[in-house]
């Protein structure tokens, strides 16, 4: 029988809630041990999944609280919208400190630890990566960086037996995107555009991330994969 500490470490941010909710309980059911980090979380998140609250932005406070070893999957889907705030330097800052900084800063705390297991990093940028939007300049702004900081991340890291992806989720049914979801004027002009006629569920998103860190993608680095039912092409 495995034990527990003989599975393959995932790290997991933003891992409580949404799709990083639903990529841990994947991850989990492929053979992961799986911890993830943040400071919200579902009150039926499975005991499958080890939630320590922490803040992602304290880089020494994330890496205290994870179990020694190998790291086999780094997944940074922590994020934060702010909408019309983010147009004020306050909130532009603070947005672009929690959906980039924080990630790329963890990605390389652990890169030796990747690298001991040669693991693989996703992380989760947005549709927003590829054009813009008027009410959320700085995660519009945060995500485009994800994307190419993922390249960088690729080119340099691939000789040291790290990959490093990135998937551009589109609408998909989790809170923060609870705002546009209940504005029926907005969430009829989604509808319209979106060729695959409806929003995706977080599991759809997750089943991408899979992929990704699975030996099905081992030759594949520095990617963006879009998650959105065709919207981007429109």
């Amino acid at each position: 029988m495995t034990k527990d500490n003989d599975l393959p470490l995932a790290v997991v941010t933003g891992g409580g809630t949404g799709i990083g909710r639903a990529v841990g309980e994947l991850l989990a059911q492929s053979g992961y041990r799986v911890c993830t980090i943040g400071l919200d979380r579902d009150d039926d998140l499975p005991a499958a999944i080890r939630f320590v609250r922490a803040d992602v932005t304290d880089t020494e406070a994330a890496i205290a609280a994870l179990p020694e070893g190998p790291v086999a999957a780094l997944v940074n889907c922590a994020g934060l919208l702010r909408h019309q705030a983010e147009w004020q330097v306050e909130g532009f800052e603070l947005v672009m400190k929690v959906n980039l900084t924080a990630g790329f800063t963890l990605a390389n705390a652990l890169l030796d630890r990747l690298e001991a297991a040669r693991g693989s990093v996703v992380n989760v940028t947005s549709m927003w990566a590829i054009f813009g939007s008027a009410g959320a300049p700085a995660y519009t702004a945060s995500k485009g960086a994800v994307a190419a900081v993922t390249r960088s991340q690729a080119v340099a890291w691939a000789p040291r037996g790290v990959r490093v992806n990135s998937i551009a989720p589109g609408w998909v049914e989790t809170r923060i995107s609870e705002k546009a979801r209940t504005d029926p004027e907005r969430v009829a002009r989604i509808n319209q555009r979106i060729p695959m006629g409806r929003w995706a569920q977080p599991h759809e998103v997750a089943t991408v991330v899979r992929f990704l860190l699975s030996d099905d993608a081992a030759y594949v680095t520095g990617a963006m994969i879009p998650v959105d039912g065709g919207y981007s092409v429109c």
